[in-house]
C-alpha cells in the first residue's frame, strides 16, 4: 500500500529465540477415516490496486487540462506548426512562458536525440520532459524527526486549507500518529466548527479560543502537543489574500511565536492552493513564501479545471529562484482518497494520456 508519509524507520526486531524442545504427547492415537474433499471456493475477484484506482481518478480530473495538449499531436507531421500549437496549448493550460519556453526546448532536443518521426512519440517525449522538470517538486512528507512535528498550514479563503487539514488529520490518525489541532484562523467562527467536525470524526483533540489571538493559540498548541506526547501538531490560520499586509504580518507573528513555544518550529509551513487558479496560483507561493517561507505545497481541485499546468510554471519558478518548495499533495475531489502524495511522473502520465 502506497505510504502517505515518511517516518524515522522503526526499532530492528528482537533476536528469534530457538524454538522450545518438542514433549512427547500421553494422548492415544485414534484412527479416523479420511474426510470428504471439501470443494474449492471460487477466488473472489482482486480489487484494483489503491495507486491504480487514483492514476484513472487523476487521469479523469486532468482530462479538461491535458484534452488542449494532446489534440496537438492528432497529426502526421512534426514540424514548426506543432511546436506553435503546443506553445499555445501549454499557455492555455497555465503553464507559463518561462516553463513553456524550457518545455519546448528541451523537447525538441528530445526529439532530435530519438530522431523521433511520429507524433505519438513526440507525445511520449513531452511527458518525459514534464516529468523531469516536475520532480524536484516531489518530496515525502517526513514525520518523526521532531516532537511534535510542528505544520502551519496558510493559503486564501475558498482553497480548501480546512478541508486538506481535515484530509492530512485523517490519513495522519490512520498512520498511528496522534495528532493535536490548532483552531488558528480566530477570524472566523465557521472554521473553528469545520476544524471541529473534522476533529471529532477522526478523534483528535483540538485547543480553540473564541475571538483568541491567533498567535496564542498556536502557541497553546504546540505546547500542549509537547506535554501530550503528541507526533503532529497542525495549525490552521485565517486564509488572506497575498496583497492584505496586515494579515500577512500576523502570519508572520504567528511563525515566530510557534518559534518560541518550540525550537525549530514550525518544521513544515504549506500552502494550500487552488488548482483552478491558475496563473494567480504562482502568484500566491511567491507572496506567502516571501512572507512565511513556505515548506511544502497542497495542491487541490485539480478536477474539472483546464489549468492544471501551472504546476509546470511553479516548477521553473522553484527552480529559477532555487527554492525547494514540495509539492507534498494534490486533490481531485471532496474524497478522503482524493487527495494523494504527488508523484512526477504520474502527473505527467495522467495529464497526456
Amino acid at each position: 500500500m502506497f505510504s502517505f508519509f515518511k517516518k524515522r524507520p522503526p526499532a530492528p526486531p528482537p533476536e528469534p529465540q530457538p524454538p522450545a524442545p518438542p514433549q512427547a504427547s500421553v494422548a492415544a492415537t485414534v484412527a479416523l477415516p479420511p474426510a470428504a474433499p471439501v470443494p474449492a471456493a471460487a477466488p473472489a475477484p482482486a480489487a484494483p490496486p489503491p495507486r491504480a484506482s487514483w492514476f484513472e481518478r487523476l487521469r479523469a480530473g486532468l482530462r479538461k487540462t491535458g484534452a488542449g495538449i494532446a489534440q496537438v499531436f492528432t497529426g502526421t507531421r512534426i514540424d514548426d506548426a506543432l511546436y506553435e500549437e503546443l506553445e499555445s496549448a501549454l499557455l492555455m493550460a497555465d503553464t507559463g512562458l518561462p516553463a513553456t519556453e524550457h518545455l519546448l526546448a528541451d523537447l525538441k532536443r528530445r526529439v532530435k536525440e530519438a530522431k523521433a518521426t511520429d507524433p505519438a512519440a513526440v507525445k511520449a517525449l513531452l511527458a518525459d520532459a514534464l516529468a523531469e522538470l516536475l520532480a524536484p517538486l516531489q518530496r515525502p512528507l517526513e514525520i518523526g524527526a521532531h516532537a511534535p512535528t510542528v505544520f502551519m498550514v496558510v493559503g486564501v479563503n475558498g482553497a480548501g486549507k480546512t478541508t486538506s487539514i481535515g484530509k492530512l488529520t485523517h490519513h495522519l490518525a490512520q498512520d498511528g500518529q496522534k495528532v493535536l489541532l490548532a483552531a488558528a484562523d480566530t477570524f472566523r467562527a465557521a472554521a473553528r466548527e469545520q476544524l471541529a467536525v473534522w476533529g471529532d470524526r477522526n478523534r483528535v483533540d483540538i485547543v480553540s479560543q473564541q475571538g483568541g489571538d491567533p498567535a496564542a493559540v498556536s502557541f497553546d498548541a504546540v505546547t500542549a502537543g509537547r506535554a501530550r506526547a503528541c507526533d503532529v501538531v497542525i495549525a490552521d490560520t485565517a486564509g488572506r489574500l497575498p496583497t492584505q499586509a496586515h494579515l500577512m504580518d500576523e502570519l508572520k507573528k504567528i511563525r515566530r511565536t510557534i518559534a518560541k513555544a518550540q525550537e525549530g518550529a514550525p518544521h513544515e509551513v504549506l500552502l494550500v492552493i487552488d488548482g483552478n487558479t491558475g496563473q494567480n496560483a504562482l502568484a500566491q507561493v511567491q507572496a506567502f513564501d516571501a512572507a512565511v517561507q513556505l515548506t511544502g505545497l497542497v495542491v487541490t481541485k485539480l478536477d474539472g479545471t483546464a489549468k492544471g499546468g501551472v504546476l509546470a510554471a511553479i516548477a521553473r519558478w522553484c527552480a529559477t529562484q532555487q527554492r525547494p518548495i514540495a509539492v507534498y499533495f494534490i486533490g481531485v475531489g471532496e474524497k478522503l482518497e482524493d487527495l494523494q502524495p504527488f508523484d512526477a511522473r504520474e502527473f505527467a502520465q495522467a495529464l497526456l494520456q
